[in-house]
């Protein structure tokens, strides 16, 4: 392992270093590539892959969070959250919601969800380790969220919407999901005003890792939708 300025160099054989020693707002790391048991090594250690060529490895200082008992949910939010506007669905079209993840914001956008990451999604998918929460209309899929949970530890990934509220609610039923399974950690990665205003805190990097520990030697249920008992919309 090479280091440039605190950034690692990796190359084969290479291990992913510890994000303490790394800087705070660039990659902690350089190298390597995409697969599933790299990815999974990397959030193990509090990494996550950002870009593929080359593959860059980040660990904000501070990191987001969503705590699993504090999502902000407006009073409108509620009310339309019961009247059941959407079929909500989970890992039923991983790929589907993947692939609208991917489309850019607006138009000039580019995207960091290329063809690599969609793949590696994908065999994280299959081997049991990446969710997705879907909201239908009809047969017309409208909204969705999707992440990599590993133990007690839910990445949040990426998220979109078709349909006004649609992403939003698709949220509601994954952290209401994660929750009841017994999950402790919801990481967002980075804090943006929206995400703020649905609860988001920053955390420093310390913290997280400490929190990120505690939730690997959780063993929680299997993942299944949020059951009707547990819905608290006051």
């Amino acid at each position: 392992m090479i280091l440039h300025q605190g950034i690692a160099i990796l190359q084969v054989g290479d291990n992913l270093p510890d994000p303490l020693k790394g800087p705070k707002d660039e990659p902690v790391a350089i190298g390597l590539d995409l697969s599933p048991e790299l990815m999974l090594a990397g959030y193990q250690k509090g990494l996550f892959a950002w870009s593929v060529n080359p593959v860059t490895w980040w660990s904000p200082d501070p990191r987001a969070i969503i705590p699993l008992d504090g999502l902000y949910v407006s009073r409108r939010l509620a009310r339309k959250i019961k009247t059941r506007p959407f079929v909500v669905t989970i890992d039923q079209a991983f790929e589907q919601v993947v692939a609208y993840c991917a489309f850019p914001r607006h138009r000039g956008d580019g995207v960091w969800i290329t063809q690599e990451f969609r793949r590696a999604f994908g065999q994280l998918f299959e081997l049991g380790l990446a969710h997705s929460v879907e909201c239908w209309q009809g047969e017309r899929l409208v909204g969705g969220v999707f992440g990599v949970a590993i133990n007690g530890f839910f990445s949040a990934e990426s998220m979109f919407h078709r349909a006004t509220d649609a992403s939003k609610i698709a949220l509601y039923y994954l952290i209401g999901s994660l929750r009841e399974a017994g999950y402790v950690v919801f990481d967002i990665q980075m804090l943006t005003p929206h995400t703020e205003s649905l609860g988001a805190q920053e955390v420093t990097r310390g913290r997280y890792l400490r929190l990120l520990e505690n939730a690997l030697r959780e063993c929680p249920q299997p993942l299944r939708l949020l059951s009707e008992s547990s819905r608290s919309l006051e």
